[in-house]
């Protein structure tokens, strides 16, 4: 299959140059040409299909034409060694749990299909991968693991000074090896800014191989739509309809929820869910998308003010912004309603949400309020409350034990050079790094 920019579907690569590129020449975000519908035989038999049964078939469908039937099912087993369970949390509202892998965080899924793909796609191949990546958090600890020695990978990853929490720094800037970070003075914006200009830039891209793991690379993107169809066969089924909500940053995982529904998913809306770095759900309520400087929050890893996967959404409605807004409905939420229900879920039924994971609850929430007893819901809880001990402490009043592999993390030594906020002294740092 091949796939198109956003900026110009006219502009078509094949799925590896797709993947090791990462960024479409005119900043545009690749897209698949065509998005399969799986059969009706297919969703009969959802119910009972296994996580891995479920990502050969759907993995199957989208590249096929591209990879043998024994590389998917490598890829999947690699990339689904983990559970995603479904968890009631009151009555009619369930949390898909995304944070049973290696860094505990939803990202650890398409991190590890990213660097597995990868090194499938460049086999043979002599010269080395420089995959460049911005963080607000959980992508550098998912993709720093991900990567983590894979031979002929070098992994930059870029973060915003102060503005991730200590436990998600230490799980991406304590590898060291082929993993190099780079404390930005500035906040995640800025870092997502750099890492484009430099897959622009003509010299650095003639001296050497640059790509991304962000979620603007098709390859960590996709991956995402699996655990969809998972929650999906995992729930009751009580003749209702389907509201899934998504606390989102840079509205990746939104899309591909889409993605899986346009394969014919049965979801009925999608909630788009933010803190109050708030430019989409604006957007969905009628203002147009204007990209805004990010603002602080409890829930860091959504601080984004120009989400680059937006461009995405759109795509998969045709670029028809009506469609979109029918399509998907916003909410956003400041610290004080986060806070409060992260309280008032673990008051009422025992359940620790991290910040994220309260956000996109409480989108769910406000929805549910405005079509009473028409649909079941389900929120993304995308992270472990360990990875935001401090915070979650604190709101919650307690002391949250750490699972074991946090508390590895914590005993290494951050290893990370400080870096202007300056596309020219980061274009000098690589041209350095490779000399």
């Amino acid at each position: 299959m091949d796939f198109y920019s956003t900026n110009n579907p006219e502009h078509r690569v094949s799925l590896k140059e797709a993947v090791i590129k990462g960024l479409a020449p005119d900043q545009g975000l690749y897209m698949p040409e065509s998005i399969p519908v799986l059969s009706d035989s297919f969703f009969k038999r959802l119910p009972n299909l296994t996580f891995q049964e479920i990502g050969y078939e759907v993995i199957g469908e989208l590249f096929g034409e591209d990879l043998e039937k024994d590389q998917i099912k490598e890829l999947v087993d690699h990339t689904l060694a983990f559970d995603a369970p479904l968890v009631k949390v009151e009555e009619g509202i369930y949390s898909l749990e995304l944070f049973h892998g290696p860094t505990l965080a939803f990202k650890d899924f398409g991190a590890r299909f990213c660097s597995k793909l990868m090194s499938m796609l460049m086999e043979g191949e002599k010269r080395k991968v420089r995959v460049l990546v911005a963080t607000s958090g959980d992508t550098g600890s998912a993709v720093a693991n991900g990567f983590y020695k894979v031979p002929g990978v070098e992994v930059h990853i870029l973060y915003p000074k102060g503005k991730v929490s200590s436990l998600q720094e230490m799980q991406f800037t304590t590898l060291g090896e082929n993993i190099s970070c780079l404390e930005v003075d500035g906040v995640f914006d800025d870092c997502q800014k750099m890492v484009k200009e430099a897959f622009l830039d003509p010299e650095l891209n003639e001296k050497m191989l640059l790509t991304s793991a962000n979620s603007i690379n098709v390859a960590r993107w996709i991956p995402q739509c699996l655990y969809y169809f998972y929650a999906f066969a995992k729930l009751p089924q009580l003749g209702k309809k389907l509201a899934v909500s998504v606390p989102s940053g840079n509205f990746g995982n939104l899309g591909a929820g889409i993605l899986a529904q346009q394969m014919g998913l049965p979801i009925d809306v999608f909630i788009a869910a933010t803190n109050v770095n708030k430019v989409v759900p604006d957007f969905l309520l009628g203002s147009v998308f204007q990209a805004k400087s990010s603002m602080p929050t409890i829930s860091n890893s959504m601080d984004v003010g120009n989400p680059s996967n937006f461009f995405r959404l759109l795509a998969l409605y045709g670029n028809d912004e009506n469609e979109l807004r029918d399509k998907v409905k916003g909410f956003y939420f400041d610290d004080e309603d986060t806070a409060r229900a992260m309280q008032d879920v673990k008051n009422a039924s025992g359940y620790t949400m991290d910040p994220h994971g309260a956000v996109g609850y409480l989108g769910l929430r406000n929805f549910l309020k405005i079509h009473p007893n028409e649909f079941i819901g389900i929120f993304l809880e995308t992270a472990h409350p360990g990875k935001f001990k401090s915070v979650v402490d604190r709101v919650l009043g307690l002391e949250l034990e750490l699972p074991e592999r946090l508390k590895a993390f914590m005993k290494g030594e951050k290893k990370a050079e400080s870096l202007a906020n300056d596309y020219s002294q980061f274009r000098q740092y690589l041209l350095d790094s490779a000399s």
